[in-house]
């Protein structure tokens, strides 16, 4: 494995999901701390979740039949009109509004997550709207299709032997690490991509996410 060499890693979130908000703040890190270059991407909880709405509580059921649909539609729409690269500015204007400063995930911080990066306000439109439902389904299948089923979010992509493309659910970590402690998971993470056969390293979760 060469730590030199320049990387792309490919990420999937839900600006919803905590856990994938602590592993692309990680994501962030690595990028100061190693030639990393992280394209995102979205994958929707709701579309994960609709043909299991039975199997999970009712509080939870609620929120992925509505709710989970909004900020989802929202970063599609702005990727469509605005092009890929707004993602990543999008979703940390979400996410720590969202997650960070517990602010909810209504229509009016939804727009103000908009307008902090530069984006028409009207892109909030999208999430009551199902016309982009088709990418947003094509975005979420392509993550799925790389990493497979019974897994969450957040899908890391990084590049395995060969060349190939292997994906992961996860790292789930909390809190996200900085520094040489990003740069090591970064590092184990091509690691173990680079072992044909690994599957996965698991453990019970003892902590929530932890919020900078």
């Amino acid at each position: 494995m060469d730590a030199t060499a320049s990387t792309t890693a490919d990420f999937w979130f839900d600006p919803l999901c905590p856990w994938a908000w602590m592993t692309s703040r990680w994501m962030l890190e690595v990028e100061k701390v190693r030639p990393v270059q992280v394209r995102w991407h979205v994958m929707s909880l709701a579309v994960l979740n609709e043909d299991k709405l039975d199997q999970v509580p009712e509080e939870y059921r609620e929120m992925l039949k509505t709710t989970a649909w909004h900020p989802v539609r929202v970063c599609i729409a702005a990727a469509r009109k605005h092009g890929q690269e707004v993602l990543g500015p999008l979703y940390t204007a979400l996410g720590t509004r969202f997650h960070n400063q517990g602010l909810g995930h209504g229509r009016e911080t939804i727009v103000a997550a908009l307008e902090e990066v530069g984006l028409p306000a009207e892109l909030a439109d999208a999430a009551d709207s199902d016309a982009f439902d088709a990418e947003l389904r094509a975005s979420h299948q392509e993550g799925i299709g790389l990493v497979g089923q019974e897994v969450g979010t957040p899908v890391i992509a990084v590049p395995g032997p060969d060349g190939e493309r292997i994906a992961f659910f996860g790292p789930v970590v909390t809190p996200a690490p900085k520094g040489e402690e990003a740069a090591k998971l970064w590092d184990g993470t091509l690691l173990v991509a680079s072992i044909p056969g690994f599957y996965e390293i698991k453990r019970t979760r003892t902590t929530g996410p932890i919020f900078d």
